[in-house]
Formats: structure tokens, sequence, C-alpha cells
């Protein structure tokens, strides 16, 4: 429904009355010894997280997480009696689904079979001659997903929307981003020594006497080095005026006029009339290395990068050396996850939409669907009045805004159209192959859309997956019906939970379209600057706030949030908190919630929140979290937002000049 037919705020009930029996918040997890108003982070979970440490094979941990976990046991539960049967019929869902996974399940066959699955493709790199036949190995690489060194996928026109395009980016680096290869503290030398160290030992692992493998790591690191140098760094990424280069095909020959580029959409049955290049200058030095780097150092460059790519599929000494680098040294984890866990991942991965129906038909009734598109049209609804209420909006600009809110179309559960994966070779024999043929099925599917017009019924997540966006481009939120799960959502909670809890995610990916990224962007999702000059610059002077505030939030000494990596984020999170709170209000009118253990239902939401998001984090991961994830820490994506809420600080009594209060200059408020 078009959010100006929702003034005033429309409450469609389904009925659901407040009764102290309903799940509320865990006040078992609170810890009544810390000050709600000096630490509420502590406050809201601060004994379930004593209670329950972050399991050795996780890299952060809170009740959001445990479910989120537990969601990989209901697939598990999918998974198992489906592959226990051989008789589907070839090209279901189901036969899919139980042959990968059960393939995927026999550790003994892929020991077995060590490297001769993937020899062919080895020998491929191994036979390199000549330019020509570099750049087919190349080919036949991006034909099933190992983008490197440089990636071409679909894109929705940042000036036209309705139509789909090329587009092509920066690939082919190992470490997290260019950072890690050029900046000189220590952190990022130790984990430059470290990668050399994880190259070689892959390298080794394929076949490489210890010697050769330590060279080849050396030049494996310099090539990518040399990639990292001509990207854009994490902030810059965000800008995406700075991704912004459409051009027409025949301009990448002057760009990059070393790449057969005829070859190449050929090969990829892309007929492309013009795309966008994300980095110019990245795709320069690709062509740069392409005249002046030797075949045998590409061809170095090119096994390890596929290896990489393969190592799930490979024996476990190569599952094991990939976790030792990404998993446990970069991320903190102490162990592998099981391997059940890990194909579940893989098979959601991979044929998502097919897990993703038998998903649906068994954790998410039509009744959850239609309790959270109420809830969805209620905070669309108080977006609005936030809106029409602003002071330092001008008229026009307000306009333009409500426009956009108008146009927004949320999408809840599950695609309306599935995908149809019975094209892909998928059978019990090899997990290896059944790897291939689904990357290749999913890369087809995503050049398929190139060139044609844009298909707005199509999802970037599957139904399984906890998590939730907010695309610009098409000017929609989708949240999956693994989010839609407690401790989330709950179809017999309290409002205040539901409201605290995805009621916050709601907000905040419907406020995505008005952070410094999604403002860009207008109704229509084109690139356009649609904001008066004055209403621009108190936009930013009011987003500025928001950043001096995150980069003064330290994870040890020396080391704190860049606040315009997490610009976005940290908009949608404090205008989330607001969104919902005034939808809570507005429900509380027909369906007051109880006061539980002496909370009162505005302490409850807020409580919610804090255990929703309050996360455990692993050392290792807030640093990589701080260098590259535009996600802040969940100790600040709790306090964060909440210190700059007068009604939570009504809520709990806080004093001014208590650590959660943000007062004067630094209280920071955009929408």
């Amino acid at each position: 429904m078009r959010a100006t037919q929702l003034v005033p705020l429309l409450l469609l009930s389904a009925g659901f009355c407040a009764q102290a029996q309903q799940p509320s918040i865990h006040v078992e997890d609170l810890d009544k010894s810390a000050d709600a108003c000096t630490d509420f982070y502590q406050f809201a979970n601060g004994s379930w997280r004593a209670k329950n440490p972050i399991p050795a094979s996780m890299s952060r941990w809170s009740r959001r997480w445990q479910a989120g976990e537990d969601a990989k046991t209901q697939l598990k539960d999918i998974l198992e009696p489906i592959a226990q049967r051989h008789d589907w019929h070839k090209g279901s869902p189901e036969q899919q689904i139980g042959d990968f996974y059960g393939a995927c399940m026999d550790e003994a066959a892929i020991a077995k079979a060590g490297l001769t699955p993937v020899q062919p493709i080895l020998s491929e790199i191994a036979d390199i001659r000549t330019q020509a036949d570099l750049q087919r190995v190349m080919r036949h690489l991006h034909a099933f997903g190992v983008l490197a060194p440089f990636t071409m996928t679909s894109s929705t026109d940042y000036h036209n929307p309705a139509s789909t395009i090329a587009d092509v980016g920066a690939g082919g680096l190992g470490l997290p981003d260019r950072d890690y290869y050029l900046k000189s503290e220590p952190r990022f030398q130790e984990a430059r020594e470290k990668y050399l160290m994880h190259v070689e030992h892959m390298l080794h692992l394929a076949g490489a006497e210890e010697a050769r493998a330590k060279a080849e790591a050396a030049i494996v690191f310099r090539m990518e080095k040399q990639l990292a140098g001509a990207s854009l760094d994490n902030v810059a990424l965000r800008d995406p005026k700075a991704t912004d280069h459409k051009m027409p095909v025949s301009g990448l020959k002057t760009l990059a006029p070393a790449i057969d580029w005829q070859s190449y959409f050929a090969a990829a049955n892309v007929a492309a009339k013009t795309l966008n290049v994300d980095e110019p200058r990245f795709l320069a030095e690709v062509s740069r290395q392409l005249r002046e780097t030797s075949l045998a150092d590409w061809q170095v460059y090119l096994r390890w990068h596929f290896l990489r790519a393969a190592s799930d599929g490979l024996p476990m000494p190569f599952v094991q050396e990939s976790f030792d680098f990404y998993d446990a040294y970069l991320a903190g984890a102490k162990e592998l996850k099981p391997r059940w866990k890990r194909c579940a991942e893989q098979t959601d991965r991979l044929l998502g939409d097919a897990l993703g129906r038998k998903y649906v038909e068994k954790y998410f009734p039509p009744a959850a669907k239609a309790r959270a598109e109420e809830m969805v049209h209620n905070l669309i609804a108080a977006m609005h009045d936030i809106l029409q209420s602003l002071t330092w909006m001008g008229p026009d600009t307000k306009a333009k805004a409500l426009e956009k809110l108008a146009s927004l179309n949320p999408k809840i559960g599950y695609p309306d159209k599935w995908k149809d994966y019975s094209s892909a070779n998928i059978t019990r024999g090899s997990y290896w192959d059944d790897l291939l043929a689904a990357s290749e099925w999913n890369v087809k599917d995503d050049r398929a859309l190139i060139d044609k017009p844009t298909d707005r019924r199509r999802w970037g997540l599957t139904p399984p997956t906890s998590d939730a966006y907010y695309t610009a481009q098409l000017n929609e939120i989708v949240f999956p019906a693994g989010i839609l799960q407690p401790p989330a959502f709950d179809l017999k909670a309290v409002d205040a939970v539901n409201y605290g809890g995805i009621g916050v995610v709601i907000g905040h990916e419907i406020s995505h379209g008005f952070d410094d990224q999604g403002a860009q962007f207008d109704a229509l999702g084109r690139l356009s600057d649609w904001w008066k000059p004055d209403d621009l610059k108190r936009f930013r002077e009011r987003t500025a706030c928001v950043a001096n505030q995150f980069d003064g939030y330290f994870i040890e000494p020396n080391i704190h949030h860049n606040g315009k990596l997490v610009l976005g984020e940290s908009i949608a999170d404090l205008a989330g908190v607001k969104v919902a709170f005034l939808a809570f209000q507005k429900a509380q009118v027909q369906h007051p919630a109880p006061t539980v253990a002496g909370f009162t239902p505005d302490q409850q939401f807020f409580i919610a929140w804090g255990q929703w998001r309050g996360d455990e984090i692993r050392a290792e991961t807030q640093r990589l979290m701080v260098q590259g994830d535009p996600h802040p820490i969940a100790k600040f994506r709790v306090i964060g937002p909440l210190s700059n809420s007068a009604a939570f600080a009504r809520a709990f009594s806080c004093k001014t000049g208590a650590p959660m209060i943000r007062t004067g200059a630094a209280h920071c408020e955009v929408w």
C-alpha cells in the first residue's frame, strides 16, 4: 500500500491481545547490577552473554545469532529425510537439494577423489602458452564464479532503473581489502605475513614443493598488491557517484585494451550495448598487467584464485587451511562448524530458492506473513509522520521525500516467483561436480538479466536467511522468512518485543532510503540530485554529527570506528529506533502492553532492541569489522542510537550528564 494513503497512521491489528503469558523481554538476560543510563548494552543482555560464551565455531554470539544457527538445524531437518530418498524426479527441487546435500556430506568420497575432480581445470591453467590461452582460461573461471582479476555481473542501471546492464567491477584480491596490502600498521603487516603463508600452504597442498610454493606466494602477493593500489578504499566505495561510470561497450577497448572484450562477451552470451565500470583505474591496471606480467606469473595467480574458490569442494586439508586463515586468524573462530551445518549453508547459498520453498512451507505460516506485512505498513506510516513533521526540510524537498516513501516496495518472506534450477545437473556422485553445476547455473542466471527490463520480482537473499536489505535503485525493502522468527519477531509476542526487535530492523531498512547513500537516489531509483541546496546542507550537517559520534567509539587503543564508513548503517539505526518507537506508541492505543517484572512497555521496547542487537563479538572480528564493514559492532549499535533518543531517556528516567545521554552539540538527530 502506498504511504500517501496512510495518514493518519493506520493500525490493522491482527487481533493480538496483550496478556501476561505472551512472550516478552528476557528478564533473566538483564544485568541488573548495571545502570541502564550508564551502559545499556551491559544492562540489556549482560547476564545472557556472561552465561553463554561464544561457541568455538562462531565469531559472534547472542540470542539472535543462536537463532540463526538454530535455523541451520531446521534446514538439516528438511534436508536429511529428503537426502535419504533416491527416487525423486530428476530436476525436482527435492532431487536437487537432496543430492547436493548428500554429496556434500560424503566426506569419504571427497577425500578419496582428492584433486582428481579439479585436475581438468588445473591442467587448463598449466597449459597456458599464449595470451589467448590466458584469457580463455579467465573466461572459463568466470563462468563458474571465480571472478579474478575482475568481475562482470548484472546491475540495475543507476540512471534508468527499469533496465539491467552489465557491471564490471574489481576483484581478485585474497585479503579483505586494499588497506591490508598497503597500510603500515603492525596488524596489517602481520596479516600480510599470515596471508603469504596461507597462499604458500594452499599451493603446497596442490602439489608444489615447498620452495616453489613460497616463491609462487610472493608472485600472487605482488600482483594483488598492484591491483590493490589501483582500488578504491571502503569509504570511497560507499559513494555511488564514485562507482558511476556508464559507457558504451566500445569504451572498454579504450580503457582496458589488453582484454579481448569481444571474446569475453561472446563466451558469456551477453550482447551488452552499454555497461557500468565501477573502478576504471582498477580495470586499467588489469590491462597493464596483462601486457607486462609474464604468462607464468598469471598461471600462478589463477591457480591460487581457483584453489581459494574451490576449497570447500576439496579434501579436508584444503578446507582446514582456508578456515585457519579466513575464519580463525582473521575472524577469531576456534574450530570448523560441523560438516552438516556447512553443507546446509552451501545448499542454501547455491540452491536457495529450492531449499527456501521447503523452509517456508514448514516454518513461515501465512499468519506470520500477514502480521509482518501489517508491521511494515505501520512503520512506513510512522516514517511518513516523521517526514511530514520535519522543520529543517523545505516543502519542495519534503514533497520529493514523501514521494519516494510512497513508492517504496516491501517484500516479505519469500519471492512470488521461485527460481527453477532443473537445468543444473545435480547428482549424488560428485560434490565438486555439483558445486560446479550449481555455480555455473547461478552465473548464467545472473548474466541472462543483462540488457533486459529489470525483473523486480527477484530477491537478493534466500528465504531462510536471517537478514534484511534495502536496494536504492529499486527502492525496495526485503525481509526474508529467516529473519521473521524469534527473537526478532514472534506471532505470540507482545508488541513491545516485536516493535523493539523486528520493528527497529524494518524502520532501519525503510530509513536506508534516506541515509547518506539512499538520499542520492530519487523515487524511481535514479541517481539524482533531488534535494534543494539548503536542505542538503542541513542534511549533511546532521549526518556529520553521526559520523563524528562513531569516530569516537574505540574497540581497543588506537583502533576505532571510521564514522564515514559506518555512516549509512548508523543513520539507519538512529532512524529505525525512532520510527519503530513511534509505531509502537500508536499500537499501544488499541493494544496496551502489560508491565513485565516492573518494566513499563516503553522500557520493554528498548530492552527488546538491546537483547536483539546485543552481540558478543570476538576481538579479531571487531578489528575486521572496524576496517571494512559498514556496520558498527553490536555494542555501539545498541548504545549509539539510544544515546540520542529522548524517548529512551524518558523511559529510564536518565538524568542530563548520564553516559547514555548525548546533549547539546553532541546530540544527533537526522530524521
